[in-house]
């Protein structure tokens, strides 16, 4: 059986991640998405209780993604789950040098045993992240195109 870890902060989940997540589901027998605290930012929309909530809502009926909780480096979860590598998402050349450095680290402190794959997302999603997401929601525009119905309304009772 193989596994891989899909680690982010999913704050909140897009129509890309689970773009990502179908692309990944198709590839390997389980997909294991590692809901994590983006330490960069002190505070989410939503608490990690809640995105694992709305993602475990989300995937419910398939059995191929598993949702945990995680903490700490990616390749010691990917280690933990038994995962033979990580995925991660990448809109386009903006995000690759980014991605590079995170897969080169991981592959360094896994001691050259955790690989990255690196999935691109569907063109209707190039431009998508949950940043551009919460900002759309801030402007009060509609934001269906970017995420489920669950999660709209999810951020619909958050802002109430």
């Amino acid at each position: 059986m193989t596994k891989v870890l899909y680690p982010g902060s999913f704050d909140p989940i897009t129509k890309g991640h689970m773009n990502i997540i179908k692309q990944a589901s198709e590839l390997f027998d389980e997909v294991v998405v590692a809901v994590l605290q983006n330490r960069s930012k002190k505070q989410g929309l939503f608490s990690l209780e809640e995105r694992i909530q709305i993602i475990e809502q989300l995937y419910k009926e398939v059995d191929r993604v598993k949702v945990i909780l995680g903490s700490g480096a990616a390749v010691d979860l990917a280690f933990q789950y038994g995962c033979e590598a990580i995925i991660r998402g990448i809109r386009g050349i903006s995000d690759y040098d980014h991605e590079v450095q995170i897969a080169m680290t991981n592959k360094d402190i896994s001691e050259n045993r955790i690989n990255t794959i690196l999935l691109f997302a569907d063109k209707e999603y190039q431009f998508v992240s949950s940043s551009t997401v919460k900002e759309v929601f801030e402007l009060d525009k509609d934001i269906s195109r970017y995420v489920e119905p669950t999660v709209k309304q999810k951020m619909l009772e958050k802002r109430r």
